[in-house]
């Protein structure tokens, strides 16, 4: 069995950075429902393995962030959210159902596995908005200051933005998965493209 869940099972940190192993899923709402998620899928004694995949952002033509990013980036009103040095953990969608398919072939393969590309410990709101916007050949001035999230998301909602985690795919890694982009910006522009 295979489901896919949420990296906002990490404390949000600028400098930590979380691996499968680390701990979370006990200091705010959406953490609490990602461990309610994860503790219902896996079914203890169950008559089939369980793997979860713990999702960053996941970026693919034709849904998701990039949709919603899509239209305010082309006409050039894109930018940073907040302060842009929150940590931003993203996969391409290739990634995120290779991992999956990886996990359900391998009979060996079992437990937490971190859907992240390897690249996004490293990238920030601000590198992925310049990514981003380099993609679609646009200029990404605009930044879109904490208090407005706050304001049109609500606080709970605002901190999935505002806030980030560096999350590592220790164990995807070790289990043999390659990436098929581990980069931001060759993920980008095949989506864009």
């Amino acid at each position: 069995m295979s489901s896919t869940l949420s990296a906002g099972y990490y404390r949000p940190s600028p400098t930590a950075e979380y691996t499968e192993d680390s701990p979370g899923g006990n200091f705010d709402f959406f953490s609490r429902l990602v461990s309610s998620w994860e503790a219902a899928a896996l079914i203890p004694d169950g008559p089939t393995r369980g793997v979860l995949v713990r999702s960053g952002v996941v970026l693919g033509r034709g849904g998701g962030a990039i949709s919603q990013m899509l239209w305010p980036f082309w006409l050039g009103l894109g930018g940073p959210i907040g302060s842009g040095h929150q940590p931003f953990p993203w996969i391409h969608i290739q990634d995120l159902a290779g991992i999956i398919c990886h996990a359900l072939e391998n009979e060996c393969l079992q437990g937490v596995f971190n859907g992240v590309s390897p690249s996004s410990p490293e990238t920030s709101n601000s590198t992925f908005t310049q990514e981003f916007a380099a993609a679609l050949g646009r200029p990404a001035l605009l930044p879109m200051p904490a208090w407005v999230v706050r304001a049109v998301f609500g606080v709970e909602r605002a901190v999935m933005l505002l806030e980030g985690q560096k999350v590592v795919p220790k164990r995807t890694l070790e289990s043999g998965y390659r990436f098929i982009f581990p980069d931001l910006s060759a993920a980008l522009k095949d989506i864009v493209a």
